[in-house]
């Protein structure tokens, strides 16, 4: 069975949109974690937002330098959970038809390697609470960004998670990995 991980870029204030200060943090040691994040996934599982902010950005970056991640994040297959979205132009995407909890499902069954979310929202909330989401990794930035915490008002977000590790990076970059806690 496919294991689903969730990777959040998080500031000290909850701010996880628009990760452009995440930049002076990505060193050798962050790029190299998130290398092996994607070396174990072979397919990425996106909201319509983060699937919108992704393919405005990773087409532009040069797939020629594997230092970008632009050959791994334009040619991995993607699917998108959206109601709206009707016909995804970005390279291997596809959006994902019917209940989102079966359609998930059926693809956390299938073969193959992990699938990668990123971004916290109420996509990965919903797959939480459905015990699909194997590994949630919040990169926590040791910066204060202000404006909205967190990318969507997430109704009734009450989770209980397990600490399974940590990483500390010399930057100050923070990775807590947690799983879902056991019920009852």
């Amino acid at each position: 069975m496919r294991r689903i991980i969730n990777s959040t870029y998080i500031t000290l204030d909850g701010v996880i949109e628009n990760p452009t200060w995440t930049m002076p943090y990505f060193d050798d040691e962050a790029a190299a974690f998130a290398g092996t994040q994607t070396d174990a996934a072979d397919a990425l599982l996106l909201g319509r937002k983060t699937y919108e902010g992704f393919a405005s950005a990773w087409p532009t970056r040069d797939e020629s330098d594997p230092s970008t991640g632009a050959a791994y994040f334009n040619n991995v297959k993607k699917w998108v959970a959206s109601t709206t979205l009707t016909n995804p132009e970005w390279k291997n995407s596809e959006v994902l038809q019917g209940d989102v909890i079966e359609a998930v499902t059926k693809l956390k069954a299938a073969e193959g390697g992990d699938i990668l979310m990123y971004g916290y929202g109420v996509l990965t909330d919903t797959l939480v609470k459905a015990g699909l989401v194997d590994e949630v990794r919040f990169w926590i930035h040791p910066v204060f960004v202000g404006g909205s915490s967190v990318s969507a008002p997430l109704a009734d977000a009450r989770t209980t998670l397990t600490l399974a590790d940590t990483k500390v990076m010399k930057s100050g970059v923070i990775i807590a990995t947690y799983t879902p806690a056991a019920a009852g």
